[in-house]
């Protein structure tokens, strides 16, 4: 994938917190980039599984830095977020430049759903992903375009890089707080 943008100092970008650096938003990427994101995105359930393995509920309820979300808490923001990569896709691939709807992550983490076993979410990521690579795949139109209302105009290359950073970001968030606990 794309390098990271210069406008997003690395120094503003602590470990902890963006182990993997900002997130990509290039416009266009190689087929070569295009195979990696896909094949990120193939694994990311089975990886973010093995990465909270063997955690009990102390564990899945630690922060994975100062501030942050609890470990169970980034399971199911991983989930919510890519079932809306799911319909931002279907949008893009049906629609003439979709304006998206946002939603507020934070306040989401926050709903009662996120309390429950991340087995919950790691399944639904099972399913999801079944679905959601083989309509990336199917994309013959890379620069077709959609809209953040807040960001401005992407493309469907863009998509592909956010989504396939996002789980590699929030599954080396946990295994980095696991490699500092030691467990």
């Amino acid at each position: 994938m794309s390098a990271p943008d210069p406008r997003h100092p690395l120094e503003h970008f602590p470990p902890e917190r963006f182990p993997l650096g900002p997130m990509p938003t290039s416009l266009a990427l190689s087929p070569d980039e295009r195979a990696a994101a896909l094949n990120a995105l193939r694994a990311l359930p089975a990886e973010l599984r093995a990465a909270v393995a063997g955690l009990d509920d102390a564990g899945l309820d630690t922060p994975y830095r100062e501030g942050g979300w609890t470990v169970r808490q980034v399971v199911h923001h991983v989930a919510d977020s890519h079932m809306n990569a799911h319909i931002r896709l279907k949008l893009a691939l049906t629609e003439d430049d979709p304006v998206i709807k946002p939603y507020e992550e934070s306040l989401w983490a926050e709903l009662p759903d996120s309390a429950l076993a991340p087995a919950v979410s790691l399944d639904l990521l099972d399913a999801l992903h079944t679905r959601l690579v083989p309509v990336f795949a199917g994309v013959t139109d890379w620069a077709r375009p959609w809209t953040h209302p807040a960001s401005g105009r992407w493309t469907l290359d863009t998509l592909l890089a956010m989504y396939a950073w996002h789980g590699c970001h929030h599954t080396a968030q946990i295994t980095g707080l696991r490699e500092r606990l030691g467990s």
